[in-house]
């Protein structure tokens, strides 16, 4: 079984337990998935693979590129993005997102059931051990930050955070063309960039969330702005890290630096009020 992100291969390997051997192509925290270049290892993987996952919505272009070289008879690809209905264009940082993390375990283990009919009650088993017990923390965070925190004005420097401040039930008011041109590696609207710096200077966000994978002369500036206006920056990573960690621990170290920054909004007033 093949993933092409590590993330999603982190997922497909606690739901198949010893039954299932998952591989990941793009596996090292300093890769970046939008630009891989496959190696022939890689074809490899696929041309061995029954089972394949993608990301989809442009996320990972070289991946059905990788899949229609290598064909298989039989072989299953799950693309994600077909699943929870997004399209090129659309915010691809799908695994930031636990109502999209649900449908993919949901179908991940429906698949596995399917491939391998005979084991299919150990991946109902398996799968219930991961919701309940492996995820526990990672659902208890969020739910705890949204109960705690709702509504709160928070920024980002980058559209992989747009699906998690959903689920905090956050308010993020940064422009949404702003984020998204970052992550893509474009440049912001001058427009886009004269309000995400009044919202620095009137401190109207409580944290601004940065992502360390992609400091950009633009992001590293807009840091220095909030924390200069003393706005709490709060980090989270585009790719599963450390390499040897799975993606609940990941994910639930992910927000666990807002609570702490969001605290500080009482003793952060925007600017002109007491």
């Amino acid at each position: 079984m093949g993933a092409l992100e590590k993330f999603w291969g982190s997922m497909a390997t606690q739901l198949g337990g010893e039954k299932v051997c998952v591989r990941s192509v793009s596996a090292s925290p300093d890769t970046d998935p939008h630009a891989y270049e496959p190696k022939p290892s890689d074809a490899r993987l696929i041309a061995g693979a029954k089972y394949v996952i993608v990301n989809g919505a442009g996320y990972d272009p070289w991946g059905p590129k990788l899949l229609d070289a290598n064909p298989v008879a039989g072989r299953t690809v799950l693309t994600i993005a077909d699943l929870v209905g997004k399209k090129v264009g659309d915010n691809p940082h799908l695994w930031y997102s636990p109502g999209f993390v649900g449908k993919v375990i949901d179908r991940i283990s429906a698949d596995l059931g399917a491939i391998v009919s005979q084991d299919a009650s150990y991946f109902d088993q398996q799968k219930t051990q991961y919701t309940t017990v492996a995820l526990k923390d990672y659902f208890d965070t969020i739910n705890t930050i949204r109960q705690k925190y709702q509504v709160t004005p928070v920024g980002a420097s980058e559209s992989i955070f747009v699906y998690l401040s959903d689920a905090l039930g956050l308010d993020l008011i940064t422009p949404p063309q702003y984020p998204k041109a970052i992550s893509e590696g474009t440049d912001p609207s001058a427009s886009d960039k004269a309000t995400v710096d009044q919202q620095i200077a009137n401190k109207s966000i409580k944290v601004l969330v940065f992502n360390t994978q992609n400091s950009t002369k633009e992001v590293a500036a807009l840091v220095d702005r909030a924390q200069a206006k003393k706005i709490p920056v709060a980090e989270v990573t585009e790719t599963l890290t450390p390499a040897g960690a799975t993606f609940q621990d990941w994910q639930t170290r992910q927000p666990t630096g807002l609570p702490p920054a969001l605290a500080t909004q009482a003793r952060n007033p925007p600017d002109g009020l007491p």
